[in-house]
């Protein structure tokens, strides 16, 4: 969680704490009781502040009669992209009775630019209301106190309450289920659509990419490696003319193996190559990817989908692992290292073993050097190494930082003085300012250069003297080649030196420029043909609020096949609530279950849904002889038993192949599981 460079004494200073009104019957004006429900009138937005995915300003009365959630967020920000998929979960669950108004303060002067955040906007598919909240006033008013922080407004324009920090969805859905209830019941929900909400699309760039995170030049290949980050693929081409173009992922968002045709990102980042291994930071899958170049086959190495719980993640086995957001990766001796920029640390994968575990970095957000593992991380998002040192770009103390590759070795920071001193100022040491470094590669004088994001700009950095200076940019956002100091890039996110050259992802202009050392100028990659870029169902180009391509999905359990008797029997949901634990008494258990060849499900069970159930549930089943998997959908929404503000929910599906058999004595289905608390940052630090 990203702490504010203001405090904030506003109006709803009462929400710098944990959420809640928890389960506090509060009443409406007309005397009406509500489980959640506000005194406070909510601010109105100031008049003047830019509007993007609107035809017109909102106010609070435009608001009126929806449920609203205010997301106080800046773009540069991981735990803030961390939520979005749990957002657009959120507002697809329930519709037009929920408004999200995303309230951009810009920690960073780069990102305060509206037409910045309309690019980001664009590349995440956020279609809701987004206000520029550039000069903090609507923050100040509601004393917020950091990124992300969501507070919630009833439908009669009242403020509920605030939380800071991810996990939102768990949070936010029992609460959402019980006031549309409530309030729908009051006649007090608006569900028509709202009118003034226009989502602004993507314009097709010329080359054909899509905000392109990372690139990697293979010289022995004669390959040209792109993140086509936003298109959810990778790109080949051939290094000296690029040509020969290759798609690999079908261009939609999701965690699929397979051949190249079958293979899913969701917008990939770094990438590493090992012979004709291509390794991949695939960042919003938390997941790390192989593609074997050979047999044209995309893999997962490590991260199951889930963006890990418990924070720092957990180390340990390459395929069962979560990971959270990682940003880039470097190959050296058999090992692979990450920017794991969602924990603010490296990690490291020995290949060998597929171990998995934090290599540096405490999981605290912060600059501070020293040992291995007593540093302090923040964002990691761009690596690179010699084979001794691991450099990186340390993107929310816009630094550039080094770790030893000795494991008693320790982090030093080159250049960076901390998460709120940034800027655009060439020197050495301390006086040094970047503004949010995506990217970092070692030139052949051992030279770093660096992809200044937010300034537009190319630097070139002594890791000895700790002397940096402009290398190539204007500073101004643009796409203009030419002599290195008259050329214009646009938030480039990556670079890669390859024989005499720099290959920059150049992102919000959709391009791969080249920075040729020699003749001191910058062009632009043009591919020969596009035909073979140009995707068939550009998700980026068409923003379908109705689509919902991060939407949470249910991990499966698999259990042990079980066989059962033929005739009347059982569906027994065994779910276990761990010590110190209860059921929310607002939300209900629900177990979805569709009858099979071999087991009959009355239709009243089907959909089972029930507030605060007797465990285990036992459901009258007939089963048919024959074999089959028996599937049920879980949702299980749970609390402390003391402290009931902290609250979670569990979706599953659980799965059980079945024999039904007439010499089997057993007549029912058991499914068992076990909750496990998550690891969850609650309130304000």
């Amino acid at each position: 969680m990203r702490k504010a460079l203001f405090s904030g004494i506003g109006i709803v200073a009462l929400i710098a704490g944990i959420f809640w009104v928890a389960n506090g019957h509060m009443f409406a004006q007309d005397g009406t009781q509500f489980t959640y429900a506000g005194d406070t009138d909510a601010p109105d937005f100031p008049a003047g502040l830019d509007w993007i995915n609107v035809s017109q300003p909102l106010t609070m009365a435009d608001l009126k009669g929806k449920i609203v959630l205010l997301d106080f967020w800046t773009y540069g920000c991981v735990n803030c992209m961390h939520i979005i998929p749990e957002l657009k979960q959120l507002e697809t669950e329930f519709g037009d009775n929920l408004i999200v108004v995303g309230v951009h303060s810009a920690k960073f002067e780069n990102e305060g630019q509206t037409d910045n955040i309309r690019n980001i906007v664009q590349r995440y598919g956020v279609v809701h209301p987004v206000v520029n909240d550039s000069d903090f006033v609507v923050w100040q008013t509601y004393g917020v106190q950091a990124w992300p922080t969501l507070v919630l407004i009833d439908p009669l324009g009242k403020i509920v309450g605030g939380r800071a920090g991810e996990g939102v969805y768990d949070v936010f859905q029992p609460i959402l289920t019980t006031m549309v209830e409530e309030y729908g019941t009051a006649n007090l929900l608006d569900a028509t659509p709202l009118t003034q909400l226009a989502p602004e699309q993507a314009v097709a760039a010329p080359s054909a990419l899509s905000y392109p995170g990372k690139v990697l030049a293979d010289p022995a290949g004669n390959r040209l490696f792109i993140s086509d980050t936003s298109h959810n693929r990778i790109v080949v081409a051939d290094l000296d003319t690029f040509a020969n173009v290759q798609v690999i992922g079908t261009g939609d968002a999701g965690l699929t193996d397979g051949s190249y045709s079958e293979a899913q990102f969701n917008q990939p980042q770094g990438l590493a190559i090992d012979g004709d291994n291509l390794f991949v930071a695939d960042t919003v899958n938390h997941a790390v990817r192989k593609i074997d170049l050979a047999a044209q086959a995309v893999s997962t190495v490590t991260g199951t989908g889930k963006q890990a719980a418990n924070y720092p993640p957990l180390a340990g086995n390459a395929p069962l692992l979560d990971l959270s957001s990682p940003w880039d990766v470097v190959f050296t001796d058999g090992v692979l290292y990450i920017a794991m920029a969602g924990s603010h640390q490296l990690w490291r994968i020995d290949l060998a073993t597929d171990r998995v575990e934090p290599y540096a970095g405490t999981g605290g957000e912060g600059l501070t050097d020293g040992p291995l593992a007593e540093a302090e991380l923040s964002q990691p998002s761009g690596l690179a190494t010699d084979g001794t040192i691991l450099y990186f770009a340390d993107a929310e103390d816009s630094g550039i930082r080094a770790a030893s590759l000795d494991p008693d070795g320790e982090v030093m920071t080159i250049v960076g003085t901390g998460l709120f001193d940034f800027g655009d100022v060439d020197g050495v040491g301390d006086e040094v300012r970047l503004e949010h470094a995506l990217g970092v590669t070692i030139g052949p004088d051992g030279m770093l250069y660096v992809a200044d994001t937010y300034n537009n700009k190319i630097k070139m950095i002594n890791p000895q003297t700790r002397a940096s200076v402009t290398f190539a940019g204007t500073g101004e956002p643009g796409l203009v080649d030419g002599k290195l100091l008259e050329a214009q890039f646009y938030e480039p996110g990556g670079i890669n030196y390859a024989d005499g050259k720099l290959y920059v992802a150049d992102t919000n202009n959709h391009a791969i420029r080249v920075i040729d050392l020699a003749s001191q100028t910058v062009s632009t990659v043009v591919f020969p043909d596009t035909t073979t870029l140009v995707p068939s169902n550009d998700a980026a180009l068409t923003l379908d609020p109705n689509e919902n391509p991060y939407a949470l999905q249910n991990p499966v359990i698999e259990l042990e096949a079980q066989t059962i008797a033929p005739g009347q029997g059982e569906l027994v949901f065994a779910i276990e609530i761990p010590e110190g634990y209860k059921l929310n008494t607002l939300a209900p258990f629900t177990a979805e279950t569709a009858s099979t060849t071999t087991m009959e499900v009355p239709a009243e069970s089907q959909d089972y849904r029930q507030i605060e159930p007797e465990l285990p549930v036992s459901l009258p089943v007939n089963f048919v002889e024959g074999t089959d998997v028996v599937s049920t959908d879980f949702t299980v929404y749970w609390c402390e038993a003391v402290n009931e503000t902290l609250c979670f929910v569990d979706r599953m599906t659980i799965q059980v192949p079945v024999t039904i058999d007439t010499t089997a004595t057993n007549h029912a289905v058991v499914m068992s599981y076990i909750l496990v608390p998550p690891t969850v940052q609650n309130g304000f630090k």
